[in-house]
Formats: structure tokens, C-alpha cells, sequence
């Protein structure tokens, strides 16, 4: 699973990437975002956007918004199928915007925190989805999930899933609300190349979503 990230880049570094004109308003770095919290997530209408969406897809038929606490990730091999993905599959895809992730190890008795990126430091988007639900009310309430896959090399003794990066050259259509063809969807959501990234331990500080600073991403000392 996915259950961290961060996204630390210059912000005009993130909207240069996605091509993204507009900027939200009090975008700051982020060290340890977790479920539940705001993320940056690239939508395209007639052009790229970018809109901040809560971490943990409601489905726009729920009943009880607490369902988003256990649908922060969804599963590539599923994706296309389980009901609370599959019209957002279909319909309402985006890239979350990140430049790297965290996974834990297991050491013993003990759990590792490992943070994962690019060895180009730059930006990248998770494939994810997302949904608008309205409460009885009428509150909008707009959010995402990530996409997962089976681990890279580099991932795989860390943890057995990984989220799906999509590369550059396929992020338009993955983006794309008239692509209609789910398989060539789903032939997507693979591992992104191993040899394109670096992973190494981080302090047990990280391990406390409260804690959100750069040393969650100093390397730990051997």
C-alpha cells in the first residue's frame, strides 16, 4: 500500500511538469502527508489544473463518508471492477502529485522506514482517482485515491506494492476524460523502471503523522 508521501519541490517546479497555469493559493512543502489530509492532484478539463482533494475516495454512493479512511489505495488488478472504483476508473482520473514515498522494512522485530523517490529529485504523479459526494446537506466533499501495483526491483524487499507512477509519456492519457478503453487503462498501472529511482532508511520520526519537517527525510545514520 501507500500510506505516506511527500512533495517538497518548488512549486513552480510542480506546475512546469504538469504543465498547470493556475496556483493554488498557501501551497508550503510537505514532509509526511498523510491519509485524510489535503493533496495536490492534476485534473484536466479543456486544460491541466490542479485542485487540492482529501486523501481516501468517498464514492458518490456512500452513505457514511468514513469510508474514505479505508479506501486510500485501490488496487490495479481491481481497479477496473470493485464498485467503489470502478466509475471513477472509468470517468474521473488524476495524477496526485508527489516527489516521494514512504514504505516500512522489516528488520527483526522491527519496522524501517524507507522514503522512496526519483534519483533526479523531481516531481512525479501517482495514478489515482477521485470523486465528488455530497452529504445530506448538500456539502460537497471532493476526494482521491491512489493506485497501487506489484513492487519494482527496488521496491520488492522493502514492500510487496508500491503506488503506480505513471510516466510522462503516458500521463495524457491516463488523463485524458474522452480515453474510453479500460484495458489500455489498466495496461498502465505497471512498476515504474527501478533504475530510475533510490530508496534508503529515515528515522522512526517519520512514523508520526503529526510530525510533518525536513528531517523526516534526513537519512538515517548506519
Amino acid at each position: 500500500m501507500c500510506g505516506r508521501f511527500t512533495l517538497v519541490s518548488p512549486f513552480v517546479a510542480v506546475t512546469e511538469r504538469f504543465h498547470v497555469r493556475v496556483q493554488p493559493a498557501g501551497i508550503k512543502p510537505r514532509y509526511n502527508i498523510a491519509p485524510g489530509q489535503e493533496v495536490l492532484c492534476v485534473i484536466r478539463d479543456e486544460e491541466n489544473r490542479i485542485e487540492p482533494l482529501r486523501w481516501g475516495l468517498i464514492p458518490f454512493w456512500a452513505k457514511d463518508p468514513a469510508i474514505g479512511n479505508r479506501l486510500i489505495n485501490a488496487r490495479a488488478e481491481t481497479v477496473a471492477e470493485k464498485p467503489s472504483f470502478r466509475n471513477a476508473f472509468a470517468k474521473r482520473r488524476c495524477l496526485i502529485v508527489a516527489d516521494g514515498f514512504y514504505e516500512w522494512r522489516r528488520a527483526g522485530k522491527r519496522k524501517v522506514p524507507v522514503y522512496i523517490g526519483f534519483k533526479s529529485k523531481k516531481p512525479f504523479g501517482f495514478a489515482g482517482l477521485y470523486e465528488s459526494w455530497k452529504d445530506p446537506g448538500g456539502k460537497e466533499i471532493r476526494t482521491c485515491t491512489i493506485i497501487t501495483t506489484e513492487a519494482n526491483d527496488l521496491v520488492r524487499p522493502i514492500h510487496d506494492r508500491m503506488p503506480v507512477i505513471l510516466p510522462k509519456a503516458v500521463e495524457d492519457r491516463w488523463l485524458d476524460p474522452g480515453e474510453g478503453s479500460l484495458d489500455r487503462l489498466q495496461a498502465l498501472l505497471v512498476p515504474y523502471p527501478a533504475e530510475e529511482m533510490d530508496a534508503y532508511d529515515v528515522t522512526v520520526i517519520v512514523n508520526s503523522a503529526a510530525h510533518d519537517a525536513p528531517d523526516c527525510i534526513t537519512p538515517a545514520a548506519e
